[in-house]
């Protein structure tokens, strides 16, 4: 049987296609009003409520109505951030940049006339460029914020808008950072009030940036290196069908290394992303034709980035074909790098990334710290922090220049520190041994539960809770930590085991991060600690009930 609609529904659809200023949705939702009955699941779903605009900005399908990511949305959340940023004190201006994706251009477009309508100076990149040059920018151009619309590695019919502070509002340690609460909710207060898309003035298109911050960025980027260091170094790369292509190649010869070889189907941006079922360097199969590319020309490293280029994922040559590194090994590895170069500063990671990094810090003597799951909370772990990384492929490793996760120079710190340990006739895989041998294998999984209905995390949370689980492969559990009700993230730790379980911040899914750490030669301990970990996944899925 159909869902009922009311009439206050229809008339509150009514009332938005009305608003809306884009013909296309307006046609899009007419279609669904006049379909009605049968459209009634469609119409309930589109207006089940706004898109909520929080830490990650916004992100949603592209589709008419509140509850999607459109022309009316953008509007209004434009509206709210630069009425927040008046009433907050912010003086400067904003500067905007998007990816390729569908509407990008258009949502970027449109924040630039509601900045200028409210009397702001909005500065607009000059074409579809990474997210990290946005960050970057920012800094570089003393704007009082920015606004970056990208949906980063979700599917095709998604779009998102994220935005970033400068030093006026978001502090010493949040100069260039994501926004962190209460200006979360600041924002979303200030867009609520808005009252219509056709009150919201708009004016002139503001000022379209040239090719020099790019550049700026890439000139930065390769500064980031030691300019003495070996480059003799064979890469095979992919942007994913994104945007970080042409910025990632000009960083590598500015930085003095050969021009990497690309995957020519994913060279160019395409917001079908037609070669990959999910636009992830993490997904599998994702990095297939990248690794066949690496094995045709004989590389030393291959490298993707997902498709607005802040996320930097990484493969090895070994004896069995080419491995991808889990983002805790990258993370590891790009942290010993820089402590040797003599780095000054933190390190930090979060709550849900391997340990293995508070080890290595310890070992050398140098700050560390955990935080909560996040970049905009990696990057305020200090106002001078050297070094951020977390699990899911986001690595820091020049807060000065970009205070955010940055895939481009994630991606030449790890070509330098290839290149370095190929000139001295050894290897990544070489140096992961090394490091195991010295603080132990410390070796991560993850269970990932997709669920329909989102009261359903609710529940397997609450029986965690209530039945935690007494030991984990035969240790006892000697210590749970719960960090509500501030933050639902349950941990359960044994001597060599530990397990972190959380909701997703982004999708409907219940994340458990696993992690055994085994003593002894790196080889065997690999092999116990994957049967280790095989059976932690059914243990920790029991304690769940998933």
């Amino acid at each position: 049987m159909a869902p009922q609609v009311d009439v206050d529904l229809i008339a509150r659809a009514e009332a938005w296609l009305a608003d809306d200023p884009d013909p296309a949705s307006r046609a899009e939702l007419r279609a669904v009003i006049d379909g009605l009955p049968a459209t009634a699941a469609e119409l309930l779903d589109r207006f089940a409520g706004p898109l909520t605009f929080g830490t990650a900005g916004l992100r949603g399908r592209l589709r008419a109505g509140p509850n999607g990511m459109n022309l009316a949305v953008v509007t209004r959340a434009a509206a709210g951030l630069v009425g927040w940023l008046a009433a907050s004190g912010g003086e400067g201006p904003l500067v905007i940049g998007y990816d390729a994706r569908h509407g990008s251009k258009e949502f970027a477009e449109r924040t630039a006339r509601v900045a200028t309508g409210a009397g702001r100076e909005a500065l607009l990149l000059p074409g579809p460029l990474p997210t990290p040059v946005l960050a970057y920018a920012v800094r570089a151009l003393g704007a009082v914020a920015g606004v970056m619309v990208t949906a980063s590695h979700n599917p095709p019919q998604d779009n998102g808008y994220k935005v970033y502070l400068g030093a006026a509002l978001g502090g010493p340690a949040g100069d260039g950072a994501q926004i962190v609460p209460p200006a979360d909710a600041g924002i979303e207060a200030a867009i609520r009030a808005v009252p219509s898309v056709a009150s919201v003035p708009l004016g002139g298109p503001g000022t379209l940036l040239g090719a020099e911050v790019a550049h700026g960025y890439v000139r930065s980027a390769a500064a980031v290196l030691d300019p003495s260091g070996p480059r003799d170094l064979t890469i095979a790369y992919t942007p994913m069908h994104g945007v970080g292509g042409s910025t990632l190649a000009e960083a590598f010869v500015a930085a003095g290394f050969p021009a990497p070889a690309i995957v020519a189907a994913q060279a160019e941006p395409d917001p079908e992303f037609p070669t990959v079922a999910f636009p992830n360097p993490e997904e599998p199969g994702a990095m297939d034709r990248l690794l066949a590319l690496a094995g045709e020309h004989g590389a030393d490293l291959a490298i993707a980035n997902d498709p607005d280029a802040d996320r930097c994922a990484v493969a090895i040559p070994g004896p069995d074909g080419w491995r991808p590194l889990r983002g805790d090994e990258l993370g590891v590895l790009l942290a010993d790098h820089l402590i040797r170069r003599g780095t000054p500063g933190l390190y930090a990671t979060t709550i849900v990334s391997s340990s293995m990094l508070g080890r290595l810090c310890a070992a050398r003597d140098v700050p560390y710290a955990e935080t909560l799951t996040g970049f905009k909370w990696i990057v305020r772990a200090a106002e001078h922090l050297a070094f951020g990384y977390e699990e899911a492929l986001g690595y820091c490793v020049a807060p000065a220049l970009v205070r955010d996760k940055d895939g481009i120079t994630a991606a030449l710190t790890v070509a330098e520190l290839a290149a370095g340990l190929k000139a001295e006739g050894r290897t990544l895989a070489g140096r992961l041994d090394e490091l195991a041998r010295e603080l132990g294998l410390h070796a991560t999984d993850q269970l990932s539960v997709r669920v329909d209905d989102l009261a359903e995390i609710g529940v397997a949370m609450g029986r965690a809770r209530r039945n935690p689980p007494a030991t984990l492969l035969g240790a006892p559990v000697t210590e749970t930590t719960d960090l509500l009700p501030d933050n639902d993230v349950l941990t359960f730790r044994t001597a060599t085991t530990r397990v972190v379980i959380r909701p997703s911040g982004t999708e409907p899914k219940l994340k458990a991060y696993l992690e055994v750490v085994v003593e002894g030669d790196p080889a065997t301990a690999r092999t116990r600690a994957a049967a280790d970990l095989k059976v932690l996944r059914t243990e920790i899925a029991a304690t769940l009930g998933v």
